[in-house]
């Protein structure tokens, strides 16, 4: 039996409250964790565990109401990002305790975006709370961070599931916890009443991804953009890309789908579509596949729903692999 587990923690917002459960039915299996990557979420999560601190984090999040969340979201009003979300931060550093990356017991390296330099950026040394910082900067949503002098946002935009820093560690098995599978079928997603102030911060995202839209138009739509799209769409489901309406009919969206859902549905399309192409080059032995409607992403006051549906998903992946 294979005891020696590398880990790769993938990006989704509050659905990373599942790697909480794929670390206890690990743990519970007698597998141990000997190094450990994370993105976004993954990073949060990950950093936690390689600290040791994870218990204390885990504690705190599962008594979270969503009035709760509101209020530790810290709404920007300024630029870079819809919340700046401080009040949690300083909360995973104070369980941190100040703990740097280079100290832990577990290898750890958290994965962030450097948007100057269009390249990923892999935290293997420092304070665990500013990778994780750097990891979980949604663009757009969370406001980002400069560190020496890099404009670092969520490493989702380019490493979703990060396998790839694991490599270096000697292990028996690779397990990959993905958050952005499929829909699922029949599983209930909580409807989200957003508060005053929040529904204003949208309202900023929605006019600031409107214009980012509108400002990628020329590279959309230069010599040789179409043929790349359509490599894309030809490979995205395994099968033929989809064809729309012969005419001009088309039917508008659900006038009760929030912009920020859209939003938050477009990063998961993408992120599912990298994940995809980048583990066809570096598959794991094990997959973890949280579909990517189990919770919206900021539904964070959801933890022990996300952490139980992450134990199911975890154990049925590990007997399906004779784990």
């Amino acid at each position: 039996m294979a005891g020696r587990v590398a880990l790769a923690l993938g990006s989704g917002g509050a659905r990373g409250y599942a790697h909480i459960g794929v670390l206890q039915v690990l743990e519970e299996r007698g597998l141990e964790v000997v190094a450990v990557a994370g993105t976004s979420m993954g990073a949060l999560v990950g950093g936690l565990a390689a600290a040791g601190r994870l218990d204390a984090y885990t504690d705190w999040v599962t008594g979270l109401t969503q009035r709760d969340v509101w209020r530790l979201l810290d709404m920007n009003l300024g630029g870079g990002g819809a919340i700046r979300a401080e009040r949690i931060f300083t909360r995973v550093n104070d369980i941190l305790g100040g703990a740097l990356i280079e100290d832990l017991a577990v290898p750890f390296t958290a994965v962030a975006t450097d948007l100057n330099h269009r390249r990923e950026v892999w935290f293997q040394r420092g304070p665990v709370a500013t990778a994780i910082r750097a990891s979980v900067a949604i663009p757009s949503l969370v406001t980002p961070i400069v560190v020496d002098g890099r404009l670092l946002v969520d490493g989702g935009l380019m490493n979703p599931v990060p396998i790839e820093p694991t490599a270096a560690v000697m292990s028996d098995l690779t397990v990959a916890v993905s958050l952005q599978a499929g829909h699922s079928t029949g599983m209930a997603v909580a409807p989200v009443r957003t508060p005053g102030p929040l529904a204003g911060s949208v309202r900023s995202l929605t006019h600031r991804m409107s214009a980012l839209i509108a400002g990628s138009h020329d590279a959309a739509t230069a010599p040789g953009a179409v043929d790349a799209v359509a490599e894309v769409e030809a490979v995205t489901d395994g099968g033929p890309p989809a064809v729309g309406p012969a005419g001009p009919g088309y039917t508008p969206a659900p006038r009760d789908l929030a912009s920020a859902e859209i939003f938050n549905r477009s990063f998961d399309t993408m992120a599912a579509l990298i994940t995809r192409y980048r583990m066809a080059s570096n598959p794991p032995d094990v997959l973890v596949s949280v579909p990517s409607d189990a919770c919206r992403t900021m539904d964070f006051h959801r933890a022990g729903e996300m952490i139980a549906l992450g134990r199911e998903l975890t154990a049925r992946a590990l007997d399906d692999a004779g784990y």
